[in-house]
């Protein structure tokens, strides 16, 4: 989908308007364009297919390095993202760390930081986030299981309401063999080793993990 950056312009004239500003004084007068480019990077996941970055698999069998077939979990640790909250349209930003179990067709790393960054790009919300990373894998990867652990800081909390800058939303999405808690346990562990700190990038914060409970 491609963002009507005219219309966000205008829109944003109207909002300075709204608010008893004057969108031509010299501090403001390129807000309205800067808004329609931002608006276009933030949101360029909406319509977009976030299953397309895995249609390209290599076989563990009969690929390039048959010898180096996973006998375990892949595990992608500290992947930065940034997305929207649509209650509010405030930042949200932190970690995700993905695991999945792979069957007999494996995906390049990074066909796994572009589903992060397509579902992202899109007014959001965490606890959907990642279930819609978990779906997108376990629908479209052959895997024996799957997990995401989104670790992130929210500015609805941050800037508003409770104002807690140390605060950080954990959420936790499973499919396949990681229903099972003992299963996605030493995964937990690896995640929870690394250095990565939720919240960096909006200055912290967040709700506490309570599904819907945004800001």
């Amino acid at each position: 989908m491609t963002i009507d950056r005219a219309r966000v312009e205008r829109l944003t004239r109207e909002l300075l308007e709204a608010i008893g500003e004057y969108p031509d004084r010299p501090g403001l007068k390129q807000t309205p364009a800067r808004m329609g480019e931002l608006y276009s990077e933030f949101f360029a996941g909406v319509g977009a297919d976030a299953a397309e970055p895995l249609a390209r698999t290599i076989s563990v069998t009969r690929g390039p390095a048959p010898d180096t077939l996973p006998s375990g979990a892949v595990l992608l640790r500290d992947i930065r993202f940034r997305s929207v909250c649509e209650h509010h349209l405030l930042p949200f930003a932190g970690r995700a760390h993905l695991a999945y179990l792979p069957g007999e067709q494996v995906v390049g790393l990074g066909a796994l930081v572009k589903v992060v960054e397509i579902l992202a790009a899109r007014p959001q919300v965490q606890e959907r986030l990642g279930e819609q990373i978990a779906d997108t894998i376990a629908e479209h990867l052959d895997t024996r299981g799957v997990l995401v652990v989104l670790d992130a800081g929210h500015g609805c909390v941050t800037m508003r309401g409770g104002r807690q800058p140390e605060a950080s939303t954990l959420t936790i999405a499973a499919r396949g063999d990681y229903t099972d808690a003992a299963a996605r346990a030493e995964l937990i562990t690896l995640i929870s080793a690394s250095t990565g700190s939720a919240a960096q990038g909006i200055g912290s914060a967040s709700q506490g993990s309570v599904p819907g409970a945004h800001g």
